[in-house]
């Protein structure tokens, strides 16, 4: 099975999915200004995906025999629709240096449905990642 290592990993990964899925719908509740709409629907949208992100490293962390984490990561919040978005896209930044160490830890134990599922992940986080840059005008 999994070690140790690799199950804290999933673990954290799973606090920060948890931490994104709250950020990030509660940056759609409060989002106002001119382009509230176009934000908020693409915060609501990445929250509900995150969720499932969460639902499923939450699934692969009770299999492999360890108790899947209640606690999110930090939250952070802001009024400022452009400094929401600012946020976000660091969250979605160190979560892709986060499962790109999780695929390569996976990889070295030989534990391929988890470096498959990270890499499925990986995906979604990348085009979240994107759509935030984007709206940023980057």
């Amino acid at each position: 099975m999994a070690s140790q290592e690799l199950l804290d990993m999933l673990n954290n990964a799973l606090a920060r999915e948890l931490q994104v899925c709250i950020q990030y719908m509660w940056h759609h509740v409060m989002v106002t200004g001119p382009y509230a709409e176009e934000f908020g629907t693409a915060f609501r949208t990445i929250a509900l995906q995150e969720m499932l992100h969460a639902e499923m490293i939450a699934e692969r962390i009770d299999y492999l025999g360890d108790t899947p984490t209640t606690v999110p990561a930090e939250i952070k919040l802001s009024r400022d629709a452009m400094e929401m978005l600012r946020i976000d896209k660091a969250a979605e930044e160190e979560a892709i240096e986060m499962y790109r160490n999780i695929i390569e830890k996976a990889e070295r134990e030989k534990d391929y449905t988890t470096k498959r599922l990270f890499e499925q992940i990986l995906s979604d986080e990348e085009n979240h990642h994107n759509t935030f840059k984007t709206l940023l005008g980057e």
